[in-house]
C-alpha cells in the first residue's frame, strides 16, 4: 500500500460519499442479482462490490432495508437459513424484472460510468475542503438570489466546473475572473 493510499480521505461517521445509485436503482440491480441466483444479504453485498471492482462496497444498512422492501413488495423471498436469510426471486419478480429490461440495461450503463468514476478519483482533502466552503458560500445567501447574483454565480460555477473538466489545459483563472 502506498502512503497516499494510507492518507486519503474517506468519508467518515456522518459523512456521504458519492451518490451511487439514482432512485430505485438499487432495487433493481437486487432483484437482476436474485433473478440470475439466489443469495445471502452478505453475498448479494460481495456481487456488488465485485461488479464494481472494488470502488464501491454497499453498506448492510443499505442493502437490508432494500430487501426487506423488495420481500414486502412480494418481488422476493427471504428463507431462513440458520442465521441467515436466503433470498429468491418470485414469479411477480421475474415479471417485474422483464418489465424493467431497459430500465435494467441503463442501470448496467451507469455501473460502467460510476465504478471508472469512483476509481482512484478519491478527492484529495484540499479538494473536499474547498467543495464544502463551496456550499457554505451557497448556503449563506439564504434566499437572497437577485437575477443578477443567480447569472453571477451560475457563470463562475459553469466556467469553474469547464476548467476543472478541461484539466491543467483549461482557461486560466483570468478568464474565470471576467
Amino acid at each position: 500500500m502506498r502512503d497516499s493510499e494510507y492518507f486519503e480521505r474517506k468519508p467518515g461517521r456522518g459523512e456521504r460519499g458519492p451518490r451511487v445509485f439514482a432512485p430505485g436503482d438499487l432495487k433493481l440491480l437486487l432483484l437482476s442479482l436474485l433473478g440470475e441466483q439466489p443469495g445471502h444479504g452478505y453475498d448479494l453485498i460481495r456481487q456488488i462490490e465485485k461488479r464494481f471492482e472494488g470502488s464501491y462496497t454497499p453498506s448492510p444498512g443499505v442493502i437490508y432495508p432494500t430487501l426487506n422492501f423488495l420481500e414486502e413488495a412480494e418481488l422476493i423471498q427471504g428463507q431462513p437459513q440458520g442465521s441467515k436469510r436466503l433470498y429468491t426471486i418470485t414469479d411477480t419478480g421475474r415479471s417485474a424484472l422483464t418489465e424493467q429490461a431497459v430500465a435494467l440495461d441503463g442501470l448496467r450503463v451507469r455501473i460502467e460510468v460510476s465504478k471508472h468514476a469512483l476509481r482512484g478519483h478519491d478527492r484529495p482533502a484540499e479538494i473536499h475542503e474547498a467543495v464544502g466552503n463551496l456550499r457554505h458560500a451557497l448556503h449563506m445567501h439564504h434566499g437572497r438570489w437577485t437575477p443578477e447574483e443567480i447569472e453571477r454565480v451560475r457563470d463562475l460555477l459553469n466556467v469553474t466546473a469547464k476548467a476543472i473538466a478541461g484539466g491543467p489545459h483549461a482557461p486560466d483563472q483570468e478568464s474565470v475572473d471576467e
